[in-house]
């Protein structure tokens, strides 16, 4: 394993690749030399001309992954000038490597002008330098695919490094909300205990008792607002990071007239009633409506055929009710999601009950009562 990780670095896999690749080609330079003058009189191209044509190429492999485009280059300049000199006619493997890289590691902009360059070189030069008629069909061919390849390679690999991220953010957003539940089961459940316990004591003392009575009063006070700053914590911890900036406080009630606009303009008619004297909300609560209401509306965009929709809000002494009915027809297959989920959470960190389900005479019904504490 660790010498599979030692050649999976790119400079030494970069390295190993050209020696590798370059072996033969010295081996033989060797043997034409030692062969002698006769080999090197025969018919065709000179031998080392061709070998050295390679091996320069090879050389400036090196550079593929840092500098793919000064690589494709100078590939390409070796390639022209020993095709004008008549010591090859065509490209060889280190030109294929080249344009591979150029397409892996350049952007995609930069990548296509590259190319466009380099294939106006190369068929030039095979049309006018040597006259092989159709030479920019097979340049045409032999670059778009080589290049093509490595930008296949560069998307698959950008498209499963983004999979690695998203599956990490998920993870960590997945571990905030179970985080959160923890704490709003075992902390709310005991300072519920001791406000109630409190308020008992309170209730229980003798008029006599003024200083005890004041005290007790003022630690129930105090459960009653670490409760609420409790609640308002966790929903911050919930907010996922790609709600916005307004994830944790930015939307609110207030916000739910311009939120059944924007559901008209999306094709769902809706509308809104608000009930009782509208006091201001606390945050963790005033949110909570919000995005009750929004999944509410979204859910029937998405789950429902035709619908028309209406909400409710009820300002009460002691809670906040919503409501969100449709009349749409379900749509056929359409498998569940998270939405009802989500609001579920949310409306039990507010210390509310939430009710879902279809409504007899059709459509469906959300319901939320959330208690208001008192300051």
């Amino acid at each position: 394993m660790r010498v599979v990780r030692f050649f999976q670095r790119p400079v030494v896999f970069d390295r190993a690749l050209v020696i590798v690749l370059a072996f033969p080609q010295v081996v033989g330079v060797i043997v034409v030399l030692g062969w002698g003058q006769d080999v090197l009189r025969a018919d065709g191209p000179p031998p080392l001309l061709v070998s050295l044509h390679y091996l320069l190429g090879m050389a400036f492999l090196l550079m593929r992954r840092r500098r793919p485009i000064l690589t494709t280059a100078l590939v390409t300049g070796v390639d022209v000038v020993f095709i004008l000199a008549h010591v090859v006619e065509a490209t060889n493997l280190p030109t294929g490597i080249a344009l591979y890289s150029l397409g892996r590691y350049a952007n995609g902009r930069t990548t296509a002008i590259t190319a466009l360059v380099v294939y106006a070189g190369y068929a030039s030069v095979l049309e006018l330098g040597l006259g092989a008629r159709g030479g920019w069909v097979a340049a045409l061919f032999a670059i778009g695919a080589c290049v093509g390849v490595g930008q296949l390679v560069r998307l698959r690999a950008e498209l499963s490094e983004r999979g690695r991220r998203e599956a990490a953010d998920a993870a960590v957003r997945a571990e905030r909300r179970r985080i959160a539940r923890e704490l709003h089961d075992v902390v709310a459940h005991h300072i519920t205990v001791i406000n109630a316990l409190v308020g008992g004591a309170r209730a229980t003392l003798p008029p006599e008792q003024e200083v005890t009575r004041n005290a007790l009063e003022s630690a129930e006070q105090t459960a009653r607002q670490a409760m609420s700053e409790m609640r308002h914590l966790l929903d911050v911890l919930r907010a996922d990071g790609n709600e916005g900036p307004d994830a944790a406080t930015g939307v609110g009630a207030d916000r739910l007239p311009a939120l059944i606009r924007e559901a008209g303009s999306a094709g769902l008619p809706a509308s809104l009633t608000v009930t009782g004297e509208p006091v201001e909300l606390p945050a963790a609560v005033d949110h909570a409506v919000y995005r009750i209401v929004q999944e509410a509306l979204t859910n029937t965009r998405k789950h429902a055929v035709g619908a028309r929709a209406s909400v409710r809000l009820a300002y009460e002494p002691t809670a906040v009710e919503v409501e969100v009915l449709d009349d749409g027809l379900p749509k056929d297959g359409d498998a569940p999601g998270f939405g009802l989920g989500g609001m579920a959470e949310r409306v039990a960190l507010c210390g509310g009950r939430l009710s879902t389900g279809p409504r007899p005479e059709g459509g469906f019904r959300v319901h939320a009562r959330i208690p208001l504490e008192s300051a």
